[in-house]
């Protein structure tokens, strides 16, 4: 059983200020992550502008990144889009440049039926080689996979969990009771870490542990050790900044708070765009109460 890690970074994509991928700085943020205890990355999911990036930009992002960190923590490549027969394409491509595994998106725009979500995931799956996590993200897609499709898709050996943001507690639950005993449920969202870990829940994979991480880790050592009350805290000290990095359009003020504790990793490309000066504010006022990971 591969063991992607507990907390996994969702990781942003730095453009220079031309608006091309920022390799180097992508090596030094993801080699900062380790050190501040980030056990796992997703390249180019939903937080790294996946829609916005050429496939030869994506890539040589897993190649590079793959060769900063070594075997410190796993790269998760998010090969998928809409397309079943272009997902596996590029999920081939990353599995020979050494990934750890596969970030498998429910289909956006087309909304295929859950037996349509059941074959895309089974032909990806069965082209390759890796361990594949599922992810399930409704607000983005507009298209929720209920709980019975993806405990089919567990029964594949290849597919070994699942993120799970559809803020939906009773599937999620269900997911959990009902999965083998090696399908790892991870929580899709910052904020609901605490108690899907709570009811059996693996990890998270997370976009505030790009300025939280040591504090997220922390909290999750105190769920592993069985200390609830103390995890409820610092899950209600941390709440504000969880929330506070989705007041607009993620990966937007994370990307900015990244930018303003001293790494280049530029504007969104368009269509997102940079914060407004109200937001800018906002963010500022919210960060300054945190000790910031960075």
């Amino acid at each position: 059983m591969v063991d992607f890690g507990r907390l996994i970074t969702a990781m942003i994509t730095p453009f220079d200020k031309n608006g091309n991928v920022d390799y180097l700085e992508a090596r030094k943020l993801a080699a900062r992550l380790v050190e501040n205890g980030c056990q796992g990355f997703v390249i180019t999911g939903t937080t790294g502008e996946s829609p916005n990036l050429s496939n030869d930009e994506k890539l040589r992002l897993y190649s590079e990144i793959k060769e900063e960190i070594g075997d410190s923590a796993s790269v998760i490549a998010g090969t998928t889009d809409n397309n079943t027969a272009k997902s596996i394409e590029l999920s081939q491509q990353a599995e020979k440049l050494g990934v750890d595994g596969l970030l498998l998106t429910v289909p956006s725009y087309n909304k295929p039926p859950q037996d349509g979500l059941i074959r895309h995931f089974e032909m990806i799956a069965g082209n390759v080689n890796l361990p594949c996590m599922l992810y399930n993200v409704p607000g983005r897609t507009s298209l929720n996979m209920t709980a019975e499709t993806t405990l089919k898709l567990g029964e594949i050996d290849n597919i070994v969990g699942i993120k799970e943001a559809s803020s939906d507690p009773t599937q999620i639950a269900q997911i959990i009771r009902d999965s083998q005993d090696d399908f790892h449920v991870w929580s899709g969202n910052d904020d609901e870490t605490f108690p899907i870990m709570c009811m059996g829940g693996y990890g998270i994979v997370s976009v505030a542990s790009h300025v939280v991480c040591n504090q997220i880790s922390t909290m999750i050592g105190m769920i592993l050790e069985g200390d609830i009350e103390s995890a409820a805290s610092e899950h209600l000290r941390l709440l504000d900044i969880f929330k506070g990095l989705f007041m607009i359009t993620s990966p937007i003020p994370v990307k900015y708070a990244v930018g303003k504790f001293g790494f280049n990793v530029g504007d969104p490309r368009l269509p997102l765009v940079p914060p407004d000066a109200e937001t800018v504010k906002k963010l500022d006022v919210l960060l300054d109460r945190y000790e910031i990971d960075l």
